[in-house]
């Protein structure tokens, strides 16, 4: 249950966003700390996502400090806006203007906060699960030991705090927020009232887009792992498109 804001739900959303691929991310070597650029692949299917969102007005817009969500934030149209510009409904975007695709989404501001990076995995960062199971026989980072690291209570202390600090923000509208595989997933499995280990229970790709809401009181997922196809055009989109991923631009009902 939301806080109650003089009675009334607030009416704006999370839109969660994973960073791009990358060299660490696609071979499945753990990346908490280290700081690597996204592959052109990443690169790519990080610059679909500006389709996707490019009707949002988002109050704010935060990341990781992990360069490859920054990145990935520059690549979807998520920028600063100019200072003194005003955040005019129908204005043109640097997509649209240059000629390059379509108008980037509205945003009133753009912050780094580091409580949004990824999980530290201590002792196993740049480890691959397989190579882990070799001295651990089972393990998951949802309910294994990690050397040096977070614990799954610890991220999670850490995912509810970043949802305390976003709420206040919905009334005003949407907010998203760019970072990374495991905490997103904390994120979910804590704005639904789920154990820290049930975060395991949701699959988030690289370059996708996920969506925390509410329906009435209750807090829902809106939306899962959406993935714009680069090569779909936009005006083709929609939950009917013919394709193996949510494709083009992710309607409203998603997002």
């Amino acid at each position: 249950m939301s806080p109650n804001f003089h009675g009334h739900v607030p009416p704006g959303r999370i839109v969660l966003i994973r960073h791009g691929e990358t060299e660490w991310s696609r071979s499945g070597r753990h990346t908490g700390r280290t700081d690597i650029a996204l592959t052109r692949e990443g690169e790519r299917r990080a610059a679909s996502l500006r389709g996707a969102l490019r009707d949002h007005r988002f109050v704010l817009v935060a990341t990781s400090p992990r360069m490859r969500a920054g990145r990935t934030a520059d690549l979807a149209g998520l920028r600063s806006p100019s200072p003194g510009a005003p955040l005019a409904t129908g204005t043109t975007g640097a997509g649209e203007a240059d000629g390059q695709g379509p108008p980037d989404p509205r945003v009133a501001a753009r912050e780094v906060w580091p409580e949004l990076a990824e999980w530290d995995y201590g002792d196993l960062e740049g480890l691959t699960t397989p190579q882990i199971r070799e001295d651990q026989p089972g393990w998951t980072i949802w309910s294994g030991r990690v050397p040096g690291g977070e614990s799954a209570e610890a991220v999670a202390a850490r995912a509810d705090a970043v949802l305390d600090r976003v709420l206040p923000l919905l009334r005003d509208g949407d907010v998203a927020l760019v970072g990374h595989g495991h905490f997103s997933r904390m994120l979910i499995a804590r704005w639904l009232g789920l154990e820290p280990a049930r975060g395991a229970s949701f699959l988030l790709e690289p370059a996708s887009i996920s969506v925390l809401a509410h329906e009435r009181e209750t807090r829902v997922l809106g939306g899962l792992n959406l993935r714009p196809t680069p090569d779909q055009p936009v005006a083709a989109a929609g939950p009917g498109a013919a394709s193996a991923e949510p494709a083009g631009r992710v309607q409203a009902t998603a997002i």
